[in-house]
């Protein structure tokens, strides 16, 4: 009866915390909610069910290896307050993740892959990086998979990596140092 039950059209969709108080609510009581959870399990059927697509494995980033300065660096953007409620800063920064030095910052009004492609080929020139092989890590924000950002890589040979969707972790070195840079105590308290 549970899994005639849960293969309904009105309950096909739903999990079994959300049949349960539906059927509740019609004043029917089946089993408990466990016991839902317990003979789907063994039917198999506690996989996806919702209506919009299950969620998409997507692959971990190839992981670079910095065996010295100037061969894999990070690069993001992050808000900057000002005395306007509302209204922020965008500070773009790279960074090279084997010596940890800040290769390149600058701070804009608005985030796009032009100001983005300016400051990485700003840092290139500073560093005298022309070769090719360099990897450039980031998130997967608007102004870094822009068109102008990428012709930009491509011209000098940089390599592109990006983070996963919503995993913010794959690109470390950037959000410590913005998270250092913001919580010391030499950062403005008030914009």
């Amino acid at each position: 009866q549970i899994l005639k039950t849960c293969n309904e059209a009105a309950y096909r969709s739903l999990p079994p915390s959300q049949i349960v108080p539906a059927l509740a609510d019609e004043g029917i009581y089946i089993a408990s909610e466990s016991s839902f959870y317990r003979i789907m399990k063994e039917a198999d059927q506690l996989h996806h069910r919702g209506k919009d697509p299950a969620p998409r494995k997507v692959a971990k980033p190839a992981a670079y290896k910095a065996a010295g300065p100037n061969e894999v660096w990070s690069w993001d953007i992050t808000f900057l307050a000002t005395t306007v409620t509302g209204l922020f800063y965008r500070l773009y920064l790279v960074m090279d993740i084997y010596s940890r030095k800040i290769v390149g910052w600058e701070i804009h009004e608005n985030e796009t892959a032009e100001n983005a492609s300016l400051l990485i080929r700003k840092a290139c020139l500073a560093e005298g990086v022309s070769e090719r092989g360099l990897v450039l890590h980031s998130d997967n924000g608007s102004p870094v998979k822009g068109a102008t950002m990428l012709a930009t890589l491509q011209r000098p040979g940089v390599v592109p990596s990006f983070s996963r969707p919503s995993v913010s972790n794959d690109n470390p070195y950037s959000e410590s140092l913005f998270g250092t840079m913001k919580y010391t105590p030499a950062f403005p308290s008030k914009p």
